[in-house]
């Protein structure tokens, strides 16, 4: 392999549904990387719904091998609470004509990392055809139909769906959503008499629990924007608790693999759950309603990924403690392309042990393009 030098460049931008803020910043940002000798014609690009990934970690390995890489961020970086999946595509779309019209890239790659896995899944079959619907009391802009598809697809230790991993990390024992220490102790994971090991019909009775808890969020957030509606306003935040309680973190016999047992991304996964951190902590309803939602939002990755016929690349690390071997199945049997191969990879879901993790699936994806390109 021969390893380049490489240069990096930031990049803002305007959207079309967005301009520069008072402040002085645009709502699209991110950093390019690619080889110092302006060679690279394949580019990858990734974004997340709320992580800042303009300096994400593959960026420079893959600058290196010779392909340019843009870390890329919609209006939303930072700002989870207050998505609205329309508006984050219209924003990816700035970041893949940049590279085309400026940085001169003939091959775009859609990088699906982690939790942007469904996000860049909506935004490649989006970009073939517009088939979401708007987020409740809004219009689908305009300006969506404009956004232009990628060549390849490429997702790496990314989950199923926004909907989906926040249901499956749900605590259905929360008894009362305004009191995170409510708890039916029959439901509570962490409850010794409960597992782990789990049981199937404690599963069973679990999983049907999570999606309960879902939908009754849904049912409120409809309900709640009526009662708005009729007092003259538009939306309101709320806060959500406890989504700590994958039955996956505590019995590693549940989705096996080489993960670390009673661990999750935030530590023990107990103190984390009774914790004010975790995914989606606070909402808009309509951010609810375009993100969370298992019956409105846009943001479940599988139908989309049925929409995507390009090549795609399917890669999964073996210890990751958050996204499993199901998921990896899962993504790589719901893509629509001809052209798709899965592989299990050693390492975490950052890919920061063992310490040859980045370079080997930065070897990986080099290899697939390669061929491909």
């Amino acid at each position: 392999m021969t390893v380049r030098d490489i240069k990096k460049t930031f990049v803002s931008t305007n959207s079309p549904t967005s301009s520069r803020n008072g402040a002085g910043f645009y709502p699209c940002q991110g950093l390019y990387v690619e080889p110092a000798d302006n060679t690279a014609k394949i580019a990858l690009i990734a974004t997340h719904y709320n992580v800042d990934f303009s300096e994400h970690y593959l960026g420079e390995y893959l600058a290196k091998r010779g392909y340019g890489f843009l870390g890329w961020n919609t209006r939303f970086r930072g700002l989870e609470h207050f998505f609205l999946l329309e508006h984050a595509l219209i924003d990816i779309g700035q970041g893949v004509n940049w590279l085309r019209e400026t940085a001169g890239i003939e091959k775009v790659v859609i990088l699906g990392n982690s939790g942007g896995g469904s996000l860049m899944a909506a935004y490649q079959s989006q970009a073939n055809k517009v088939t979401m619907k708007p987020t409740p009391g809004l219009e689908l802009p305009k300006e969506l139909n404009d956004i232009n598809p990628a060549d390849l697809y490429v997702s790496l230790c990314a989950h199923g769906g926004r909907p989906e991993v926040l249901t499956e990390w749900f605590d259905p024992s929360i008894t009362d959503e305004n009191d995170p220490t409510s708890i039916d102790q029959t439901l509570n994971m962490y409850n010794e008499a409960n597992g782990p090991p789990y049981s199937d019909t404690f599963i069973e009775k679990y999983r049907v629990a999570q999606e309960a808890r879902n939908h009754r969020i849904t049912d409120w957030c409809h309900e709640e924007l009526e009662r708005l509606k009729k007092l003259g306003m538009h939306d309101r935040a709320f806060n959500m608790y406890r989504t700590w309680a994958d039955l996956r973190l505590m019995d590693p016999t549940i989705d096996p693999n080489a993960r670390k047992p009673k661990w999750c991304y935030a530590g023990d996964p107990k103190s984390a759950n009774f914790s004010p951190r975790g995914i989606g902590l606070t909402n808009t309803i309509r951010t609810w309603l375009s993100m969370w939602s298992l019956r409105e939002s846009y943001c479940s990755g599988i139908p989309h990924l049925k929409q995507i016929e390009v090549p795609a690349l399917v890669i999964q690390s073996d210890a990751d403690t958050g996204v499993f071997p199901s998921d990896l199945k899962l993504i790589h049997d719901s893509l629509g392309s001809k052209d798709k191969e899965m592989h299990m990879i050693a390492g975490d879901h950052y890919l920061l042990k063992p310490a040859d993790a980045r370079p080997k699936v930065a070897d990986l994806i080099a290899q697939w393009l390669g061929v491909r390109c």
